[in-house]
């Protein structure tokens, strides 16, 4: 993996490259099939990453997050059922919504605090990082 540059002007490799790099359903995917996949935003800061999902319509128990072997997995199912009865005739429609996505997470977060909430359509999840990870203030060595 090739460093990248940053504001400060330091090389160091992209761990959001790698981070979230490996969305193991490719966009193909759910053209394909028909899956409408939620929109996903992915922001590095100084303390931790954040993914936030754009997902209008589901609310927060409408969401499955898990973690398994270093691999985040968000997921959601929701069915929606709709009965019109008259005299004559019963109409009944049934929707069915799902997505799954999962990423791979680096060694460098502190994956027993990840943390999520939900509000106005968007699931955000704060993934620390570990200490060592954090990005640290740029310092001037005295020469002697």
């Amino acid at each position: 993996m090739l460093p990248i540059l940053k504001k400060d002007r330091t090389f160091f490799p992209s761990i959001v490259d790698e981070f979230f790099g490996r969305d193991f359903l490719p966009n193909i995917f759910e053209f394909q099939t028909g899956i409408n996949m939620p929109s996903v935003n992915i922001v590095e800061g100084k303390n931790d990453f954040r993914i936030e999902v754009a997902a209008p319509g589901l609310q927060k128990d409408d969401f499955k997050i898990n973690l398994d072997n270093n691999v985040l997995t968000i997921s959601s199912e929701k069915e929606e059922k709709q009965e019109e009865k008259d005299e004559r005739y019963m109409r009944r429609e049934f929707s069915y919504t799902s997505f799954r996505r999962s990423f791979s997470l680096p060694q460098t977060v502190e994956a027993d605090k990840i943390s999520a909430n939900h509000s106005n359509g968007v699931l955000s999840i704060s993934i620390p990082k570990k200490e060592e990870a954090k990005i640290k203030p740029a310092k001037q060595i005295e020469i002697h």
